[in-house]
């Protein structure tokens, strides 16, 4: 299990999204505005998540979670 967050800030995104970060992701420690996801075994169960919490643009990382990344 690998322990996820969400970038709060879709600023930097060009579609808008939140994109969920795993612990092992290059990006994870230069978020600076984030909401823990908590651990999940996969990036589809923090994406699912983040969504639940009313994140409906949660998208994953394309370098961490390319399999959860929708563009």
């Amino acid at each position: 299990m690998k322990r996820y967050r969400i970038n709060k800030n879709t600023s930097n995104n060009p579609n808008g999204n939140n994109e969920v970060h795993n612990e092992d992701c290059y990006f994870y420690s230069r978020i600076l505005s984030y909401e823990d996801l908590g651990l999940h075994v996969n990036c589809q169960s923090a994406v699912a998540e983040a969504k639940r919490r009313c994140y409906v643009r949660a998208d994953g990382c394309k370098t961490c979670s390319p399999t959860c990344h929708r563009g």
